[in-house]
């Protein structure tokens, strides 16, 4: 069973499209890409790859001990997914364990800055002024990355690839050090298909 969709900025339900209008709605902020999150199975990361317009960020080889816990998407049967979420999960840099959301997404989307905890659905001005604080290599090229303000419980580095927002959300805190210092090297899974070991769904990507 698919999990309902929900609104990409605030995860509300949403209104289905009906006999005035073909777009799904949100009560708070109208018209909406409806996003649903999936399970971490073979079978959904297949879907994904056929449904989703923009990357699906995987850091390959993924980090010692990570394992992949969760895959979304917002978009519509009529445009196809215009944000794409690959969740994975592992140890943390203190104790116990950490969740990472690499999120690509067309501006204006929401998406990712709903996981980041922001009320606007994008970085909003003045993100990327100063030096990045991380790169991540994307198709062997480095792409930086800026730590935006978030909520106190998450790490949020955002920047662009391939002309779309790449957001990188970690749960705690301090699992940022992942995104920071390791440096990590960016696969596509549209075209890319590694054999990807699949951990328990995390919590973070919503109701399924």
């Amino acid at each position: 069973m698919r999990a309902a969709p929900r609104c990409p900025r605030c995860f509300r339900p949403l209104h289905a499209p009906d006999l005035w209008s073909s777009a799904w709605r949100c009560d708070a902020h109208g018209e909406v890409l409806p996003y649903r999150p999936a399970r971490p199975s073979p079978e959904a990361m297949a879907e994904l790859r056929r449904f989703t317009r923009v990357p699906l960020w995987l850091p390959w080889p993924l980090p010692t001990a990570w394992l992949v816990t969760g895959f979304g998407t917002a978009g519509d049967e009529r445009t196809g997914g215009r944000a794409g979420v690959v969740a994975l999960s592992g140890p943390s840099f203190s104790d116990g364990p950490a969740d990472l959301l690499l999120i690509a997404e067309e501006p204006g989307t929401g998406l990712g800055a709903a996981f980041a905890g922001l009320e606007g659905p994008d970085p909003g001005a003045g993100f990327d002024q100063g030096p990045p604080h991380a790169k991540v290599d994307v198709f062997g090229r480095p792409t930086p990355l800026w730590c935006v303000d978030s909520a106190e419980d998450r790490a949020v580095y955002v920047g662009e690839a391939l002309g779309n927002w790449l957001w990188a959300v970690a749960w705690p805190a301090d699992a940022g050090c992942l995104v920071a210092i390791e440096r990590l090297a960016l696969s596509d899974l549209r075209e890319y298909d590694p054999d990807v070991p699949f951990g328990a769904t995390t919590p973070r990507i919503g109701e399924l």
